[in-house]
């Protein structure tokens, strides 16, 4: 379970409770999770995101960094 330590002011650990079990959360959805989306001129920089997956709304498709480029999972074309 959660040990926040003695040292903790007692108010905060509702809070700090909650925070520890969302990024518990994230770190092993037990669902479906929302992707980040975005237009194709605005994906970040694909290096900065290695094996990331988004969704490119302007081309209706899922792409994936392979940490040089943005691929698109439909075509395997680069974006």
């Amino acid at each position: 379970m959660l040990s926040l330590g003695p040292k903790v002011d007692p108010s905060l650990r509702p809070l700090l409770g909650e925070l520890i079990e969302a990024v518990r959360a994230l770190q092993a959805p037990g669902a479906p999770t929302p992707l980040f989306s975005c237009k194709a001129a605005e994906l970040p920089p694909a290096s900065d995101w290695p094996q990331t997956l988004v969704l490119v709304a302007d081309l209706s498709t899922l792409a994936v960094s392979d940490g040089a480029a943005w691929v698109r999972q439909d075509t395997g074309a680069v974006i």
